[in-house]
């Protein structure tokens, strides 16, 4: 399945009309190593926050860091990579049975989940979705892969390479919470639309926690690679 640029923003090209993107939700600290590189405990319940839908981008787009993530009084470098596994509902969801979660899947896709970290740390109040919301800040593809050629999301590769220098090497069987029990922890009592989209959290080596810290610069190409899906790739551009 492809994804597609609409007025309304990024949205899956299906057999009847396009399923508009209309709400990101993202899952942070899922793999043990990520909260030990960041000095964060493994949390007992998946850590929720959101993302603008029209941070949403596509393969082969531009990552374009705003002036105001390369200010010196915000921090000129803090433009950061996660990896992810991103999955798409295809229906309304509440109160999904963790068991057979899976059934409300339409695909899963790479996505990266762009973080400028002082935004994210300081610059709303200690809320993460200022820093993760910014335009193209969650590029998403190649394409969509169908739910049913992905039997089991909890044993794939994922990787990601800035400049082709590999960053982030993992297996999303090291999620602590697999996508079934993400859906239903994220419906219970509580209405997901068709079109939700669910970042399921990022693997160690992301740029914040290596010494020295590594962010994006202007002009190189970020790669997210999950096995059995494809290779999203993204240029960056500073404003």
């Amino acid at each position: 399945m492809k994804l597609i640029r609409t007025d309304l923003g990024v949205a899956v090209q299906t057999a009847d009309q396009p399923l508009l993107l209309r709400h990101i939700i993202g899952i942070g600290r899922n793999y043990a190593d990520h909260a030990a590189e960041q000095g964060a405990a493994v949390p007992d319940r998946p850590m929720y926050f959101t993302k603008n839908p029209m941070s949403a981008a596509l393969h082969n787009d531009d990552i374009v860091v705003p002036r105001c993530c390369q200010d010196e009084t915000t921090g000129d470098d803090q433009t950061d990579f996660e990896a992810e596994l991103a999955v798409i509902l295809k229906h309304h969801v509440r109160d999904a049975d963790p068991h057979d979660a899976l059934k409300h899947v339409l695909g899963y896709c790479c996505a990266n989940d762009v973080s400028a970290r002082w935004w994210q740390k300081k610059g709303a109040g200690g809320q993460f979705n200022r820093g993760k919301s910014f335009d193209t800040f969650c590029p998403l593809g190649p394409a969509l892969i169908p739910a049913a050629d992905i039997p089991d999301p909890q044993n794939l590769t994922i990787r990601c390479r800035v400049n082709a220098e590999t960053m982030q090497d993992a297996n999303t069987s090291q999620m602590i919470f697999p996508v079934a029990t993400l859906i239903a922890e994220l419906s219970r009592e509580t209405t997901l639309l068709p079109g939700t989209v669910i970042l399921t959290g990022t693997p160690a080596g992301v740029g914040m926690a290596r010494t020295p810290p590594r962010f994006l610069r202007n002009g190189e190409t970020v790669e997210v690679e999950i096995e059995s899906i494809g290779t999203l790739t993204n240029r960056v551009r500073f404003a």
